[in-house]
C-alpha cells in the first residue's frame, strides 16, 4: 500500500487518478479549493472504491499563503509520502491576478507546486521509492520575467504556456537535487474530456482516460522508476524533448532565482 497525494483532484483526471488508485487500497489525499468539493469527493471515492483510507486537505492554490499552511499540515499528519501529483491547474480564470498581484496561471500551475513540494521534502525522502509527477502540457512557451513576478499582463493561453514550462524546468531541477526521488514532467495529453479543456477550448480531443492511464503508469510502473528528470509527452506516447529552455542552465538559473525571490 503507498501513500498518495494528488493536487487538483476534486474533478478531472486529478480525481479519476485518485478513484483509479483507492480501488487498489493505497492511502489516497485529494485536495480541492472547496472543503464542500473535498469532502463530497472523498465520501463518493470511499464509496466507489470500499476504501476508508481516503483523506483530504483544502486550500486555494492561488493563495500562496494557503499553500504554505497545507505544506504544514502534510507534515503535521504524515509521516511519509510515497507518490505525489502536482496536477492542480488552472488555464481560464474569473480573475487574472491573484491577491498578491501574480498572474493566477504562474501561481496556481508553478508556484503553488513548487512552494509545496519544495516545503515537503523531509517527508517525501521518508517515502518508499517515492516518485513525483509534474503535470506540464504541449503548451510550453520561454518564461518572460514580467510574467513570473506579475508587472505584466498577457493573454490566458501565453500565461498558461509561460506556467507549464516554468513547472518543467523546476521539475529538471528538483530531479538533480533529489537524486533519490524519481521526478517525472508530463503532458497527460492535449484537449483530453476534463472541465479545463471545455472552458479552455470548448471542445476535446482524447478522452480523460488517456491521461489518467499515463499519470497511473508513470507514478506506479516499475518501468519508469530510472526515468527521473525526463519529460513524457503522452500525446507522442513516449519520453521526449520538453521546450529547448528545459534543457538551458542559464535560464534556469533566472528562474530559479526569481522565483526564490518572489516567495
Amino acid at each position: 500500500m503507498k501513500t498518495i497525494l494528488i493536487t487538483g483532484s476534486t474533478d478531472g483526471i486529478g480525481k479519476l487518478t485518485a478513484l483509479k488508485l483507492a480501488k487498489e487500497g493505497h492511502e489516497v489525499y485529494v485536495h480541492g479549493r472547496s472543503k464542500a468539493k473535498v469532502d463530497s469527493v472523498i465520501a463518493e471515492i470511499k464509496n466507489a472504491s470500499n476504501n476508508e483510507n481516503i483523506k483530504g486537505f483544502v486550500a486555494d492554490f492561488s493563495d500562496l499563503n494557503a499553500v504554505k499552511q497545507m505544506a504544514s499540515q502534510i507534515k503535521n499528519n504524515i509521516t511519509s509520502i510515497d507518490i505525489l501529483i502536482n496536477n492542480a491547474g488552472i488555464f481560464k480564470a474569473p480573475l487574472e491576478k491573484t491577491k498578491d498581484g501574480l498572474d493566477i496561471r504562474m501561481a496556481v500551475n508553478y508556484l503553488a507546486p513548487y512552494i509545496l513540494t519544495e516545503s515537503i521534502v523531509p517527508v517525501l525522502e521518508k517515502g518508499a521509492n517515492t516518485r513525483i509527477i509534474n503535470l506540464s502540457s504541449a503548451a510550453q512557451s520561454t518564461v518572460k520575467k514580467g510574467i513570473l513576478t506579475g508587472v505584466v499582463t498577457i493573454n490566458a493561453s501565453d500565461a498558461y504556456a509561460q506556467s507549464k514550462l516554468a513547472l518543467t524546468m523546476w521539475s529538471f531541477h528538483f530531479a538533480k537535487q533529489h537524486p533519490n526521488i524519481t521526478t517525472i514532467a508530463v503532458n497527460p495529453g492535449s484537449l483530453l474530456n476534463t472541465k479545463m479543456a471545455k472552458e479552455a477550448y470548448g471542445q476535446h480531443w482524447s478522452p480523460a482516460e488517456k491521461g489518467v492511464d499515463i499519470l497511473y503508469d508513470l507514478a506506479m510502473s516499475e518501468a519508469n522508476k530510472n526515468e527521473s528528470g525526463k519529460y513524457f509527452d503522452n500525446d507522442k506516447g513516449g519520453f521526449g524533448n520538453a521546450h529547448p529552455d528545459a534543457y538551458d542552465a542559464t535560464k534556469m538559473n533566472n528562474l530559479l532565482e526569481i522565483t526564490k525571490h518572489l516567495i
